[in-house]
């Protein structure tokens, strides 16, 4: 499933994102790799980004890159 797909306060696993090397690199710097657990925070109004926990941060993803990122249900 995608990450948007995703139901909020759950514990979702990275499986693989698709897109260039920029959208790469900027999955690497907010840490979001493949085989990471992440939890989903909270879904913005009105096609806002979405809130996900990596690690104790907060890290916010833009729902055009969170549609790329496929996770599976930990």
């Amino acid at each position: 499933m995608k990450l948007l797909d995703a139901p909020k306060n759950v514990s979702v696993q990275i499986t693989n994102y698709t897109g260039g090397k920029g959208v790469e690199s900027k999955l690497r710097q907010l840490g979001i790799t493949p085989g990471r657990v992440v939890k989903i925070l909270r879904f913005a109004p009105l096609g806002g980004p979405v809130m996900v926990d990596v690690e104790g941060r907060a890290v916010a993803i833009g729902r055009g890159i969170a549609e790329r990122i496929q996770v599976e249900q930990v």
